[in-house]
């Protein structure tokens, strides 16, 4: 679309202009500059008048909002490439059986859902990428990365199934992924699940807002890849293509000014424009193309508006006056999505019949052809042109606003309906209706009886698209897992001081950190490393390491640091190891997933540690955690200060007594809660074989203390019951004793346990005290044997590590117990939902009490909150000592 440059001026006029004559004269002194010296030589005269205009303090800036046009006029449009007819048959087959697949199967179930609308209008969108754009992994190129909308997943499943990846009948099994293995297809997820499908999605969006940002620092990721000459990502691009809805997540706004502080100019966001939330329109009552525009402007991207298409042109062309572009300024999105509804009569009357100007504009034009006026995300010709031109675009990244309707083609039956995001049910006259809309070679019969359609394979729609897919490497999207094994150290050459700690004081903070700084120093794992903070490396000790490896900075260091002359200075560097991510365990767990799953996204395995205050990771990010979990990630989450009652002073925001309870929920994480470094070394060190060595699908979530207290030798032996999830730490009291009790304790209140073991002792009890470093694999160990008793598989346990089940008699907390005697007593910085998760798994007859710190934290000292609690030694005593009298 291009406007005459003296309507749009004329359009634009201020209504309270006190000088026309004036006025008309700076203009026509702006278009000769433009005329004479070029646009370059305007905005420089531009620039030199709004600096003159800031220091003579006027109080005016340029405003961020542009007509409502395209950006990209029609003179600027490159040629396109492709067969035009051909493209536009292709995305009405696209169309016809992404709704015959969703329509099927609520004809078959009707509680199954689906979602027609969303693809009906980014259909033209993906299919422009997918011929033009969108580069699978070959081994000259190494593949885009590509975020598809979600609700539009029914469209790449139609796709898949013309390029012959998915039969008719995994199509006719979508949503029903547990009964369609018994009739021999493939059930096809709801949404993007990696989990569920892992050689077809390759990146979970369905939680709206965590595609953006993941988005945002995969790109940054791939640039970190090669400042540090591990891959070289020059060629790639990262495209994401959202909802405009999905826009009003805080995540999806959260990173802007990152993408743009680093230039990423790698990544471009397509953002599906097509005004509608799930209940009605996004911005009612205003634009939310120009409330975009000024968002992302102002953030520091480059932005392409993408508002009509070609049959605008002429109409734009002709309209001298500017009458067109006032009505689009006057024209909310409630009103545009009330034209989007109404058919071609209405629009003239009440769009067109606004004025004489307008009216004599649709002079000529019948209503079928008012109907057919296109959004600009509906035109291939336009939307191709936007993606080379975003494509091309340096030193920023780009977002393509995309004006469309959604529902686009559903005519009466849901296009630009309020009701139409839950639309999943067509009358037979509307699958007719729908037919002849994109003239599909269906008969009647066909389009009412829902018949998907594939072209002959020797067609020119099939030739075409095997030939355009050939030309960027082959299908998409496609998950790969290929990658390279880490060989892992020897445990010795870096948790010695760990395994033999001889009563030395330190926090398991401490010990990380130090097996950290010798892991980085390994030739072979250390480069792959990725150590990810959230603004509190000097919180957890690690200053140490900023000088070792450096933090990663696209530019370097411009400045000299502060403390330059400390041997702890802060080093950034172009080539720098650590991520740290700022004040954002959003972006953070971002960067910790890209690194996470950068085996099967880049083929390159990388080991990401991020560390952080236990409270801000499941609590605060646990949607980001359970999507990374989804994309099958590998890496250790370090939760530090844990536990309701190690960070004393900090109070109740800063407490964390729940994470463990979620750890638990998400199958693949294995969660551990050591108390002695001994024990953390040797879960890092299975941890590490298991991911990198193994390349198992699991990640693990470790909590760390910030409390120093005499760390004991690791008993010998003990190394796969600490990875089964508890082990026999000691044995107190006389040997004789009339009365026995077990104490269990992980974590920071294993000392506790301990203490009040001695002092049980000291009164002649016999106690036992078993180190549980998991309750997440020792519940995981007993439901696992519950559904061998039954006879049914073990789904979501053990998952191949250490946590699997060595045999039919008895679980790991059975066999530990089978040995000790009395009543047992549970004692954890968790609330006590933690402990209680192994009651049933406790041997019959046996007395089980659960202590934990239930309720919100407080600030006070340790010994306080411990007593506040009964989580302290004394309270521990009296626990059993009550259960002794019972």
């Amino acid at each position: 679309m291009n406007a005459p440059f003296e309507p749009l001026l004329h359009a634009l006029s201020h209504p309270h202009d006190l000088d026309h004559e004036e006025t008309a004269e700076w203009r026509e002194a702006l278009l000769a500059l433009i005329g004479t010296q070029g646009p370059a030589r305007a905005r420089q005269i531009l620039d030199e008048l709004a600096v003159v205009a800031r220091q003579q303090r006027t109080g005016w800036q340029p405003e961020l909002n542009t007509p409502y046009m395209n950006t990209i006029a029609v003179d600027d449009q490159p040629v396109f490439p492709g067969d035009l007819a051909t493209e536009e048959r292709l995305v009405a087959i696209m169309r016809w059986n992404a709704l015959a697949m969703v329509v099927r199967a609520n004809q078959a179930y009707g509680e199954l859902g689906g979602h027609i609308a969303s693809y009906a209008s980014v259909a033209d969108l993906f299919e422009t990428g997918f011929h033009h754009f969108f580069h699978a992994r070959t081994e000259q190129h190494r593949g885009d990365l590509v975020f598809f909308q979600p609700h539009s997943a029914p469209g790449v499943y139609a796709r898949a199934f013309l390029e012959g990846r998915l039969t008719e009948a995994d199509l006719m099994h979508y949503r029903q992924e547990i009964t369609a293995p018994d009739s021999g297809a493939r059930g096809l997820s709801s949404y993007p699940h990696p989990w569920l499908m892992p050689d077809f999605w390759q990146f979970p969006t369905g939680s709206m807002g965590l595609g953006p940002i993941s988005s945002i620092y995969h790109a940054r990721f791939m640039r970190y890849l090669t400042h540090r000459q591990l891959q070289d990502c020059s060629a790639r691009k990262v495209w994401g293509v959202f909802g405009d809805g999905e826009m009003d997540e805080p995540e999806s706004m959260s990173a802007l000014t990152l993408a743009a502080r680093e230039k990423l100019d790698n990544l471009v966001w397509v953002v599906n424009c097509n005004l509608q939330r799930l209940d009605g329109p996004v911005r009612g009552n205003g634009r939310i193309i120009d409330e975009l525009e000024k968002l992302f402007a102002g953030a520091g991207w480059n932005v392409i508006k993408l508002v009509w298409g070609s049959d605008w042109d002429g109409l734009l062309a002709r309209d001298t006056s500017g009458a067109l572009l006032r009505a689009f300024a006057n024209t909310v999105d409630g009103q545009m999505q009330t034209f989007a509804a109404k058919d071609g009569r209405y629009n003239r009357d009440n769009f067109f019949g606004q004025n004489e100007e307008l009216a004599r504009l649709a002079q000529g034009m019948t209503d079928e052809q008012i109907d057919r006026l296109k959004r600009g995300g509906h035109d291939i010709v336009k939307i191709h042109a936007a993606y080379a031109a975003a494509a091309a675009h340096r030193g920023q990244p780009t977002v393509i606003l995309a004006h469309t309707k959604k529902g686009f083609g559903m005519g009466s039956a849901g296009q630009g309906k309020m009701t139409t995001h839950s639309q999943k049910k067509f009358d037979e006259q509307d699958l007719i209706d729908y037919r002849n809309r994109f003239d599909l070679p269906l008969s009647d019969e066909q389009a009412k009886g829902l018949a998907f359609y594939k072209p002959a394979d020797d067609s020119a729609e099939m030739r075409y698209l095997r030939e355009h897919r050939a030309r960027l490497g082959g299908s998409l999207p496609k998950r790969e897992t290929v990658c390279d094994r880490l060989p892992v150290p020897a445990l010795s050459s870096y948790g010695q001081f760990a395994l033999q700690a001889d009563g030395k004081e330190m926090s398991t903070t401490m010990a990380f950190v130090r097996m950290l700084g010798n892991l980085l120093k390994d030739t072979q794992l250390g480069p792959r490393i990725v150590p990810i903070v959230a603004d509190e490396a000097r919180t957890f000790g690690m200053a140490n390491l900023f000088k070792q490896v450096g933090i990663y900075s696209s530019v370097g260091q411009r400045y000299a640091p502060e403390d330059i002359g400390s041997v702890l200075s802060y080093r950034e560097a172009t080539d720098g190891q650590i991520l740290e991510e700022g004040i954002s365990e959003a972006g953070a767990i971002a960067s910790w997933t890209a690194a996470a799953t950068s085996y099967s996204v880049h083929g390159l395995a990388m080991l990401p540690f991020y560390i952080y205050y236990s409270m801000f990771g499941f609590q605060r990010v646990g949607d980001a955690i359970w999507a990374a979990a989804d994309q099958r990630a590998r890496g250790f989450l370090l939760g530090a200060t844990s536990g309701r009652t190690t960070l004393g002073g900090e109070g109740l925001q800063h407490q964390d007594g729940s994470s463990h309870l979620v750890a638990a929920t998400i199958p693949n994480c294995k969660a551990y809660d050591p108390a002695f470094a001994g024990e953390l070394a040797v879960i890092l060190d299975a941890g590490m074989r298991e991911m990198v060595e193994r390349q198992a699908d699991v990640f693990y979530y470790v909590t760390l203390m910030n409390e120093n207290y005499a760390q004991p030798d690791l008993p010998l032996g003990v190394e796969a019951d600490v990875l089964r999830g508890g082990y026999c730490f000691g044995v107190y009291g006389p040997s004789d004793a009339a009365q026995r009790v077990t104490l269990l304790g992980s974590g920071a209140i294993l000392t506790e346990v301990v203490k009040a073991a001695q002092q049980l002792a000291a009164q002649g009890v016999g106690v036992e005290v078993l180190s549980i470093t998991s309750w997440s694999e020792l519940a995981r160990d007993g439901m696992a044997l519950e559904r061998l008793a039954d006879g049914a598989q073990a789904v979501g346990v053990g998952l191949g590590s250490a946590g699997a089940v060595s045999g039919p008699c008895s679980g790991h907390l059975a066999t530990l117990l089978s040995t000790t005697q009395g009543p047992v007593i549970a004692a954890t910085d968790y609330v006590r939902a933690v402990p209680e998760s192994v009651r049933a798994f406790v041997p019959e007859g046996r007395r089980y009490s659960t202590l934990g710190t239930d309720g919100f934290g407080r600030s006070d000292t340790r010994a306080a909150l411990r007593r506040f609690f009964a989580v302290d030694a004394d309270s521990i005593a009296q626990a059993a000592l009550r259960a002794l009298a019972a």
